[in-house]
């Protein structure tokens, strides 16, 4: 019985190897890369264990072949700035684990990433495949280390960890911003100047700031106002940090600075009415005005960004219609994220992780369906639970709908 136990699991072993191994080509398709090569029609791309193996070969030899002839193949999309496998129920207090008063500059909220929430099969369905988890919640400005997540639900799913250092500043409902910021400027100068040991054992923020220092863990800074920016371009050139700014409702005041000091921008496509007096320049065409000035534009979610990442595609359109270019766009929640926290996907280029998805047309446009995703190069389920409850009670039966099972 023992040898028949042991002789199955061997024998699933080598199958589940061999299905890895598969050599998968799609061919036909119309590939947005995301890279300067821009869009390929009818091209081919191959995969092979988990990465992308080739594009446009001069012979395929693969196990699988799928004929994409009038459909687009694209980057998974990439998320970032939200909560998902954080959260499941933002009402329910016992199932947020993103934010925590207590938290400082060592707080890792991966640790408690949930590869299994609901939410991540919904977001798999608009074209998402790794997200850029943030913590928040700190009494403090510092609110945590950022993590990037693949979405395949499965339980190694935390891919990166400390990819950047949260930071929060800008408008305050008690006290002075100016303290926050110059709190920023001592932790940093106290680092700078701090006394070396030999043989002394780190601490862990310590060991975060030097790789702040040494630009591997970019500044991840919340803050909205155009003022508040130009003092933080100081302190970045002060120290040679690398910085990134979230929310920035009013980086287009400044977008030259930013585009000179290659400092990217993560905003919503969606912010149109000021929020505070701190961004009381937001407005639907800002993407495409900080593309054009040449700044490296990263596109979120606003509000409720772990519940509605699926959405995240049609921000993008969105952008495009207020004159951000398609190319631009695609890039902006894949290839640009990949670059600005070193993400081995986010395009497809040969030796990329092979996160891609193939769509029945332009994924920007309302209509178009979702048709197949892989992740690290196996395909994942495209069903979620809104399918799940859809199949319940449309499914006619005897019994009350519902109670069909």
């Amino acid at each position: 019985m023992k040898l028949f136990t042991l002789t199955s699991v061997a024998s699933a072993l080598v199958m589940s190897s061999s299905v890895f191994a598969q050599t998968l080509a799609i061919t036909n398709a119309t590939v947005h890369t995301a890279t300067e090569q821009g869009t390929l029609t009818n091209a081919s791309v191959v995969i092979k264990d988990g990465k992308i193996a080739a594009i446009n070969p001069q012979e395929i030899q693969a196990d699988v072949t799928i004929d994409a002839s009038g459909k687009v193949l694209t980057p998974g999309f990439i998320g970032s700035l939200n909560q998902i496998g954080l959260v499941e129920v933002g009402a329910v207090a016992d199932s947020r684990d993103g934010a925590d008063k207590k938290a400082s500059i060592t707080f890792d909220p991966s640790l408690a990433f949930n590869p299994r929430s609901s939410l991540i099969p919904y977001a798999r369905k608009g074209g998402v495949t790794r997200d850029l988890i943030v913590p928040s919640g700190s009494e403090g400005i510092f609110d945590g280390l950022a993590s990037v997540v693949s979405l395949s639900g499965e339980f190694d799913s935390v891919s990166q960890s400390k990819v950047a250092l949260v930071v929060d500043l800008g408008a305050k409902d008690k006290g002075s911003r100016a303290l926050s910021l110059q709190e920023l400027i001592q932790k940093l100068e106290d680092h700078k100047n701090r006394e070396k040991k030999d043989k002394e054992v780190k601490k862990p923020e310590v060991e975060i700031l030097d790789g702040v220092f040494a630009k591997e863990i970019p500044l991840l800074i919340s803050v909205s106002r155009a003022a508040d920016m130009l003092e933080l371009l100081k302190v970045k050139a002060k120290y040679d940090l690398n910085m990134v700014f979230a929310r920035a409702q009013d980086a287009v005041l400044i977008a030259d600075e930013l585009a000179a000091s290659n400092t990217p921008v993560i905003i919503s496509a969606m912010d149109n009415l000021p929020g505070s007096f701190d961004s009381m320049h937001a407005s639907l065409d800002n993407p495409g005005k900080l593309e054009k000035a040449g700044v490296k534009v990263i596109l979120t979610i606003a509000g409720d960004s772990a519940h509605n990442l699926y959405q995240l595609r049609y921000d993008a359109g969105n952008a495009v219609s207020y004159g951000m270019s398609p190319d631009g766009a695609l890039e902006a929640i894949s290839s640009n994220v990949a670059d600005v926290f070193n993400i081995d996907a986010g395009s497809i280029s040969v030796g990329k992780a092979a996160d891609i998805v193939l769509w029945s047309a332009d994924p920007f446009e309302y209509s178009t369906k979702l048709e197949k995703v892989w992740i690290d190069g196996v395909e994942v389920s495209t069903e979620s639970r809104q399918d799940k409850l859809r199949d319940r009670y449309m499914t006619e039966s005897h019994m009350p709908r519902a109670y069909n099972k």
